[in-house]
């Protein structure tokens, strides 16, 4: 029978084969250059990533980055060789996440105290001052056994920025991460992002997606513990000509632990797309799990396209639970004419019905002044086309 202590002999020992996770490796010559055929590259335009999938430079230090840590919170850069990488027992399965690792000379650790419960969000800011050459990163965020603390990562600026972040959760502890991407219209961010939760740890992670030319973002998570939990939310906003990439991966590595996945995404503009993967592997370790994935987008204009896959690999069947689902529509002209008939102008009705579609996930943050400013960032994105909407149907 399998118990916790011989979980990662196991995993060793009966490795699961997954066409939308390869084999890891930190051997560059095991990740041949993409040419879009292959699963996890097909959605993804190549051409438009600056060289970093191939053999661009990544170099470049067009970045600067600002530090406010809470107390109980500290931060700082690390060069690699004496850094604590690796800690998450992440393993690069793509060619731009090995040369990422390869290329980062050091590490930023940010690190909460064990038993220390912070209030406060801690914040690093990354801002992009150029796209002339491709620059890496690597951070890693550690909390410590039954700690309980926010992490908040904010990208400004113009950059072509690739970078793996780890996470790691000890026993007990309760994380908050959240990820803003609100780039420039000329960006490209390349992230892979790989979480290890401990015993009965939690980890709730945040991803907020409204700038750049191109962002794909991988975001993966495993336990070595029962009793982990872990809670994956995205909200997205693409415009004309914007490429959004996000890929979920909930690996349930031990039994007794619960994950739950909610994205969602509104598209307007000529040549928006979306992309939105979502996988869940539940182990033969893993009896008594409980997941769901689920992704919405909402179609606000003609010419944007929204892809959504979600899957589950299910090896056992003594489960708690297991579901995924996906949606995408248009924009509901019957709640904009509910909306109008009770005196609601027809720009304010569709601010209303967007900002309500995502206030499900933007509630759940839990930083009241990222909250508050993603709300006007929502209002923002729409009032750039808001009057062309309404022209479009009161013609």
């Amino acid at each position: 029978m399998t118990t916790l202590d011989n979980i990662a002999e196991v995993l060793e020992l009966d490795p699961v084969e997954s066409h939308l996770h390869p084999e890891g490796s930190f051997d560059l010559a095991d990740h041949p250059v993409p040419r879009g055929l292959e699963e996890i590259w097909r959605f993804t335009p190549l051409k438009r990533l600056r060289g970093v999938h191939d053999d661009a430079p990544l170099d470049g230090d067009s970045y600067k980055v600002e530090v406010d840590v809470a107390d109980g919170v500290t931060a700082v850069s690390v060069p690699a060789a004496d850094s604590a990488r690796g800690l998450s027992g992440y393993v690069p399965v793509d060619r731009v996440s090995a040369r990422t690792w390869e290329a980062a000379t050091s590490v930023f650790e940010v690190t909460v105290a064990k038993d220390t419960v912070v209030e406060q969000p801690s914040y690093i800011r990354l801002n992009g001052t150029g796209t002339d050459k491709a620059a890496a990163g690597h951070l890693l965020i550690r909390a410590a056994a039954f700690s309980k603390a926010t992490i908040v990562v904010e990208y400004t600026g113009s950059a072509v920025w690739s970078e793996n972040i780890e996470i790691v959760l000890e026993d007990g502890a309760q994380l908050n991460v959240v990820t803003v991407q609100d780039w420039a219209d000329d960006s490209v961010h390349l992230v892979t992002q790989h979480a290890r939760v401990g015993r009965d740890a939690e980890l709730k992670h945040v991803t907020v997606t409204l700038g750049g030319d191109v962002v794909r973002a991988s975001t993966s998570a495993d336990y070595v513990g029962s009793g982990g939990s872990v809670d994956l939310f995205g909200v997205y906003f693409a415009d004309a000509g914007q490429h959004i990439e996000h890929r979920l991966f909930a690996d349930h590595t031990a039994p007794k632990t619960r994950s739950n996945v909610l994205y969602k995404g509104a598209l307007q503009g000529q040549d928006a797309h979306t992309v939105w993967i979502g996988n869940v592997l539940i182990r033969k370790v893993a009896e008594g799990i409980e997941t769901f994935e689920q992704n919405d987008n909402l179609v606000l204009t003609d010419g944007a396209k929204a892809d959504s896959v979600p899957n589950l690999e299910i090896e056992t069947g003594e489960i708690e639970g297991a579901g995924h689902a996906s949606t995408t529509g248009r924009f509901d002209d019957q709640h904009l004419f509910y909306l109008q008939s009770r005196g609601i102008p027809a720009d304010e009705a569709r601010r209303l019905v967007v900002h309500g579609f995502f206030n499900d996930i933007i509630r759940r943050i839990g930083v009241p002044e990222l909250q508050e400013r993603l709300v006007v960032a929502v209002e923002d994105e729409l009032s750039g086309h808001i009057d062309k909407l309404t022209a479009g149907a009161s013609a």
